[in-house]
């Protein structure tokens, strides 16, 4: 590396995978050599985002920053916007690198008002899904969307975790005008373990956001359909925004002493409460959940979208049609029966995960990749009313 880069991650929700990679990520930056900072909303996250951040802040030059960020649009976008500006131009940043669609927006737009004072900055543009899980023809979607493609104008790099996720921004925002790189999430070494169920452990193990994306109701469906050779258990790890619809759903389907709702805990100490893990979802980028599911070689059944496929290439891992009640009750009932052929799968996975997906990799090419953009104290142009809808 010429020079330690001064680099800026910023995000709006420290929770789950995309929280995850931004820590792993800082963490590799700063063993390279890098001043690292993190900016990201103050009310999302709870006592476990406090005590992460806590934890990491020591090892940060450039600190952690956090103020109001909304999860709509709303006047505290301005703000935020604001503090972004203001922290990027103190800290003298070479690299703003946003992270999920309003992490995303507030760098590219503090990006503009740096270069425009005639400062060099990077701006890299991560979406971890965001946006683009938005479809074009909805209110939500052409919104969303449409300000993807006026920020688009304002970015030096994107990087994608997944092919399929560039993929989908190329067809839904527009061939990128930027460089683009593919770069998957990684594990670090202390995510490989060996798969231990406590005794009381439940049959079915999800870990999560409990929102309908992650596709918790069809799971809930499946295991009430499920009966032979008996009734499943399952224990579902999370927490969100229709975390109550979920346990009154459960309740409906006659599960509630078979369903138990832990709320959050770190994925490590959830994985021994299952013998297998479930994965839903109508939707993803690329979830960290399978890979780390994946290094301690629990069977997994998981949904075939997004990434996942690109996970589980080369194994004999099979995925599951999104939404298949029924496929996904047939799955569990096999595993019910007999384990052995999903676990076999499983420890066929953990191999090539292992050999594939790091963390040092990462890091080390996403480093690469700012490096090897130009610098640029010019703003592309946009119009005032993008940066006051944004």
């Amino acid at each position: 590396m010429p020079a330690k880069l001064r680099i800026l991650h910023c995000l709006r929700a420290p929770v789950g995978g995309l929280f995850r990679h931004v820590v792993d990520l800082a963490n590799a930056q700063v063993a390279a050599g890098c001043a690292v900072g993190i900016i990201a909303d103050e009310l999302t996250g709870g006592e476990a985002a406090v005590a992460k951040l806590a934890e990491l802040a020591p090892r940060l030059a450039l600190g952690v920053t956090r103020v109001r960020m909304p999860r709509g649009i709303g006047f505290n976008d301005y703000t935020a916007l604001l503090a972004t500006e203001a922290l990027a131009s103190r800290l003298d940043v070479d690299v703003l690198h946003g992270h999920g669609s309003k992490g995303g927006a507030y760098a590219r737009l503090a990006a503009r008002k740096v270069k425009q004072s005639g400062k060099s900055v990077r701006v890299l543009y991560t979406p971890h899904g965001g946006s683009l899980h938005y479809e074009p023809g909805t209110p939500q979607g052409m919104l969303f969307l449409g300000l993807e493609r006026q920020l688009s104008r304002l970015t030096d790099g994107l990087i994608f975790e997944s092919d399929y996720s560039r993929r989908i921004y190329e067809a839904k925002i527009g061939a990128p005008q930027c460089a683009v790189r593919v770069i998957p999430n990684g594990l670090l070494p202390s995510d490989f373990r060996e798969h231990a169920p406590v005794p009381e452990a439940r049959d079915v193990l999800f870990i999560g956001e409990l929102r309908k994306l992650k596709g918790v109701d069809v799971l809930l469906e499946a295991l009430a359909r499920t009966r032979s050779p008996r009734p499943p258990t399952a224990t579902i790890v999370g927490a969100g925004p229709n975390q109550q619809e979920f346990t009154s759903f459960a309740k409906s389907l006659g599960l509630s002493k078979r369903v138990v709702f832990t709320g959050v805990m770190p994925a490590a100490d959830a994985f021994p409460l299952g013998r297998l893990l479930v994965v839903p979802s109508r939707a993803e980028s690329f979830p960290y959940i399978v890979l780390e599911g994946a290094a301690t070689g629990i069977p997994i059944l998981a949904s075939n979208v997004g990434g996942i496929p690109e996970i589980t290439s080369g194994s004999k891992v099979e995925l599951l049609a999104p939404g298949d009640v029924d496929g996904l009750s047939r799955a569990i009932t096999s595993f019910l029966v007999d384990p052995h052929p999903l676990s076999a799968n499983a420890a066929d996975l953990k191999r090539r995960v292992a050999s594939r997906f790091t963390v040092a990799r990462m890091a080390d090419e996403i480093i690469a990749f700012y490096i090897a953009l130009p610098t640029s104290n010019v703003a592309t142009a946009t119009s005032s009313k993008m940066l006051r809808s944004s």
